[in-house]
C-alpha cells in the first residue's frame, strides 16, 4: 500500500512538472494571426510585404505573436473576394488589389489613375496623405496594414507590336480594374478584367491580344514564356494595392501585441512594398532586353506624347465626375 502511494505521488509531481514545462514552453498569451492571399510564394509580395511584417511581431513580442501565411488561395482560391475574407474573419490578415472590387474603392485608386503621381512622389505617400481625411469610408470593417502602388504600367503583347496608339485599336487588352479599362478604352482598345493568375492561359490561348500592366507581373507570373513584345514610356497610370486586417481581431490584441503590429505596419511596410515592385520591375525589363526572343520598344518623348494626348484626360474626367478634386489634391499634399 505504502508503495502504491509513493507511486501515485511520483505519478502526480511528474505529471505536475511536464504541465509546467508545457507553460512555460507556450504562454497562454500566445496567439496567431493568419494571413492569406492569392498567389504563389515566390511572389514579390512574400518579400517585400509579407515577411517584413511577420518577422517583425513575431521579434518585438519575442515569439508569442506569429503570423502563419496561406499562400496561392489557401484560404479561399478567389482573389476578388480577398478583401471579404478580412472582412468576415476567414482570414485575420489579407493582400489584394482595389482593382479587382473597382467600386470599393473609387477615391483610392485615383492613385491609379495616369499622371496622378506627379514627379518626385510615391503611391504610398499620396495614399496615407489622403486616408483619414478622405478614404476610410473604403475600408469598412478592416484596418489598412500597408496601401502602396505599382511601378508605372507599360504594355505587354503576344505578337503585335504596339508603337501608336493606334496599333491597339479594337484588340483585346487585359486590365485589373475599371481605372485601366478606362484607359484601354480611350486608346481605342476592348478591356477585359480578370485576375492575374489568368493572364497567361489567356495570352497563350488569345482570348486576349495582351495587357497593360506593371513590369514585375512579366516575372511574378511568368508571362515572359507567352508574350513577346512590350511598349515602355507611355503614360498608362499604376496599380494599387492594400494589406489589410480585420478591425475586431486587431481590437482584440494586447497593447503589446497591437503596438508589435503597428511598429511594422503603415508607412514603413507601404514603401517596402512600393520599392520592392520598382526594383522587381527593373530587373525584369532588364532580363526582357537581354533576350533576343523579345522586342522592347521604348517610346520617345514624341511617341508618348501621342498616348498621352488621350490618356491624361481620361484622370481629368474622371476626378472631375466623382467630384474628387480635393482627394487628389490631398493626396498630392496640396490640401489645407
Amino acid at each position: 500500500m505504502f508503495r502504491q502511494m509513493i507511486s501515485s505521488v511520483a505519478v502526480r509531481t511528474v505529471a505536475a512538472a511536464a504541465f509546467a514545462t508545457t507553460f512555460v514552453a507556450t504562454p497562454l498569451s500566445a496567439e496567431t494571426l493568419s494571413l492569406a492571399h492569392f498567389v504563389a510564394p515566390g511572389h514579390v509580395v512574400t518579400g517585400s510585404v509579407v515577411e517584413p511584417l511577420a518577422e517583425g511581431v513575431s521579434a518585438d513580442t519575442d515569439g508569442e505573436l506569429t503570423i502563419d501565411v496561406y499562400p496561392g488561395g489557401e484560404l479561399g482560391a478567389g482573389p476578388m473576394e480577398q478583401y471579404v475574407r478580412a472582412l468576415q474573419g476567414v482570414a485575420d490578415i489579407t493582400w489584394g488589389l482595389q482593382g479587382y472590387t473597382s467600386s470599393q474603392f473609387p477615391k483610392t485608386m485615383i492613385v491609379e489613375m495616369p499622371g496622378a503621381i506627379p514627379d518626385g512622389m510615391t503611391g504610398y505617400e499620396m495614399l496615407w496623405n489622403a486616408y483619414d481625411a478622405h478614404l476610410t469610408d473604403e475600408f469598412p470593417g478592416t484596418k489598412p496594414l500597408a496601401l502602396w502602388a505599382s511601378e508605372p504600367n507599360i504594355i505587354i503583347m503576344k505578337n503585335h507590336e504596339v508603337r501608336t496608339p493606334e496599333d491597339l485599336a479594337g484588340l483585346k487588352i487585359r486590365v485589373s480594374g475599371s481605372i485601366a479599362s478606362s484607359v484601354v478604352e480611350a486608346l481605342g482598345a476592348t478591356p477585359v478584367q480578370m485576375p492575374a493568375g489568368e493572364i497567361y492561359n489567356a495570352l497563350q490561348t488569345g482570348l486576349i491580344d495582351g495587357l497593360i500592366t506593371g513590369a514585375s507581373a512579366v516575372a511574378d507570373f511568368k508571362l515572359d514564356e507567352v508574350a513577346n513584345s512590350y511598349t515602355v514610356g507611355a503614360p498608362l497610370g499604376h496599380i494599387s494595392f492594400y494589406l489589410v486586417m480585420n478591425q475586431e481581431r486587431y481590437d482584440g490584441l494586447s497593447d503589446e501585441f497591437k503596438a508589435a503590429v503597428d511598429n511594422h505596419s503603415g508607412l514603413k511596410l507601404s514603401q517596402s512594398g512600393e520599392e520592392s515592385w520598382n526594383e522587381r520591375a527593373d530587373e525584369t525589363l532588364e532580363s526582357i532586353r537581354a533576350s533576343d526572343d523579345n522586342t522592347v520598344i521604348d517610346l520617345t518623348p514624341e511617341e508618348a506624347e501621342a498616348f498621352a494626348e488621350l490618356t491624361l484626360p481620361v484622370t481629368d474626367e474622371l476626378v472631375a465626375e466623382m467630384g474628387a478634386e480635393d482627394v487628389l489634391a490631398t493626396m498630392r499634399g496640396e490640401g489645407d
